[in-house]
This record gives structure tokens, sequence and C-alpha cells, in this order.
């Protein structure tokens, strides 16, 4: 599978995903880095066919309004609760 995973998220992301045998990029790889436009990335997305993984409701909203990009996971780190 591919992947494609967006400048707010960790490249360890990528590091994990390529390790588990998949074609993972972070967007500190393209030719603008972190910079990279979200249509730039939607459209790589889409063009590759790499889901992208994101926390940005940016894509959400996007995904929503134009189906772009075609294949998009929405990831939200586990958080735990600590009752005292």
């Amino acid at each position: 599978m591919r992947f494609i995973v967006d400048a707010h998220l960790s490249p360890g992301i990528c590091k994990m995903l390529q390790a588990a045998g998949h074609d993972a990029i972070h967007t500190t790889q393209l030719s603008n880095g972190n910079r990279t436009s979200d249509q730039t990335i939607n459209e790589l997305s889409l063009s590759e066919q790499r889901v992208l993984i994101s926390k940005d409701t940016d894509f959400y909203y996007s995904l929503l309004l134009h189906h772009k990009p075609g294949n998009w996971y929405w990831y939200e780190p586990a958080t735990s609760a600590i009752e005292s």
C-alpha cells in the first residue's frame, strides 16, 4: 500500500509503515517540504494513489466538498486518561 504522511505528523509514522513493507513518504521529503500546499498534497495522493494520513481538518472538508483526497485517514493518536 502507498501512503503520504502530512506535516502535522511525525516522520516516524513513515518509518513504521516502511518497516511493515509499505511505500510511505512524509511531506518533509517533498520539494517544498512541510510548506507543500494542501492542493499539491491532494494532487499527489490522487496521481500516485497514496492514502493520505493527516490530522489536518482541511483535508476532511476538502474530501466533503471536492472528493479530494480520494483516500484519506484521519490520524488521532490514542489518549490515556489518568484518574486520581
